[in-house]
């Protein structure tokens, strides 16, 4: 049942407006119908009723010797009246109470005392033997009882009713249903369609590039909450670019004593202590490029350019290979993509340095998919707590039983990876191989 509720605005707007508008005019359909029908139904009594009324009026004026030519004389058209010792309808029969209701006030309004009226309405065949089929029409049968205690009995032909009036009624319901259905989509739609765009630019937004300006539209609420959030993502870049320029002034201010005290120190004796302390500085200094490098990856303002991505790996394999480290690039055909190269290329070096640390060699593989491309280097080390292979994602987080300081590094290789990876539209992943080792893949979006 959740599988068939629709999870958009749009769609949970027409299904309960749409069910909740169906209910509503199945129910005025209903009551419209039946009030249509006795409105109908009273509109044919109308005039039967009158012309009984009119016939016992000439019936009670007329001398005796000329009472039942005036019954004779009105029974014509179908009709027939008729004055008998019984009733034609019974005490007991299905009456129709507003019919006799009707009839009464109409005698009383005439001044025709009676003592009983009574009234019903029968389908009847009509037609005469051997033209057919007999065709079923309504006759309203109505008796009053006279003050001398005999009954005026009448059967009239009622008109045939509107043999339209429940398709038009039907009609007329499907299209005020349409409307206002049409019409509760368009608001759905025009609320929903600027919420989509805020949500594809809050997607698409990480803080890495430069966001996406949201075009006001819609209801005056929903433009006030785009407009501040297009002011929202302007103060985030603003924030973001100071803290740039704190960092690289940071950075700047911290590499000179950095650098005044490694020149100070190459007089310090004794030697060993020298090479300790120089070993110290080195690693600072290492580790304050690295932190510089990853608070800059994402809004390096580095000019994407079509590159060829398998010849910056294979060159990147190679010098490897000429370091003589244990580096191999499985052969892959052109692809060429829309990148920032120097990003790229630290981050797939930063790959493949964490492959050679912790598994002693690498081999980089690269797929082309449908929409994507797949930059994939692999080690045969121990692998990874499946707990750990998101976390090791995360800025200075290292795993204790392998990534110590011993190994080197501040924890930001990854990191700067997944960030490199992020400033492109594409993500970072790690997967533990079935045969053993890791799987790490940069995944870039790529057209086709």
């Amino acid at each position: 049942m959740r599988k068939l509720f629709p999870r958009s605005l749009a769609g949970q707007m027409a299904l309960l407006i749409g069910g909740a508008l169906l209910i509503a005019q199945v129910c005025n359909f209903g009551l419209l119908l039946n009030e249509r029908q006795r409105l109908s139904l009273a509109r044919n009594e109308g005039p039967g009723i009158s012309r009984f009324v009119a016939t016992a009026a000439d019936y009670a004026q007329a001398p005796d010797e000329f009472k039942p030519l005036v019954l004779t004389d009105a029974s014509r058209r179908g009709s027939r009246f008729s004055l008998d010792p019984l009733a034609a309808v019974a005490r007991d029969a299905e009456r129709r109470t507003p019919t006799e209701e009707r009839l009464a006030n109409e005698l009383a309004a005439a001044e025709l005392p009676v003592r009983d009226v009574r009234a019903q309405i029968e389908w009847i065949g009509r037609g005469e033997p051997g033209e057919g089929p007999m065709r079923r029409i309504e006759a309203m049968f109505l008796s009053v009882q006279l003050e001398n205690g005999q009954w005026l009995n009448a059967r009239v032909l009622l008109p045939p009713r509107d043999p339209l009036l429940t398709a038009r009624l039907v009609l007329a319901t499907i299209v005020l249903y349409l409307i206002v259905l049409g019409a509760a989509l368009f608001i759905a739609r025009r609320l929903s369609r600027p919420l989509q765009d805020l949500t594809r630019a809050a997607e698409q937004f990480g803080g890495r590039t430069v966001p996406e300006t949201v075009e006001p539209r819609g209801p005056q609420d929903l433009r006030q909450a785009i407009e501040a959030f297009n002011a929202m993502n302007h103060r985030v870049v603003a924030l973001l670019d100071e803290k740039d320029r704190m960092l690289g002034a940071l950075g700047h201010d911290l590499r000179t004593p950095l650098a005044s005290m490694r020149i100070r120190i190459e007089t310090m004796e004794p030697a060993e202590d020298r090479e300790r302390v120089i070993a110290s500085i080195e690693e600072m200094t290492g580790m304050l490029e690295e932190i510089l490098v990853f608070a800059r990856s994402g809004r390096v303002r580095e000019q994407a350019r079509d590159t060829d991505v398998t010849a910056l790996v294979n060159a990147l394999c190679d010098d490897y290979a000429d370091m003589g480290h244990d580096v191999e690039a499985v052969p892959a055909g052109r692809l060429v993509l829309p990148v920032q190269p120097n990003l790229l290329r630290r981050a797939v070096r930063n790959l493949i340095d964490n492959a050679l640390k912790y598994a002693g060699a690498a081999r980089v593989e690269i797929h082309r998919e449908r929409g994507a491309a797949e930059i994939v280097v692999l080690d045969n080390g121990p692998g990874l707590p499946p707990g750990e292979l998101e976390r090791v994602l995360e800025p200075f987080y290292r795993v204790e039983s392998s990534r110590s300081r011993e190994t080197g590094g501040s924890g930001l290789g990854l990191a700067i990876a997944k960030a490199v990876a992020e400033s492109h539209g594409g993500s970072l992943r790690l997967a533990n191989r079935p045969e053993g080792g890791l799987a790490v893949i940069l995944r870039l979006p790529a057209a086709g």
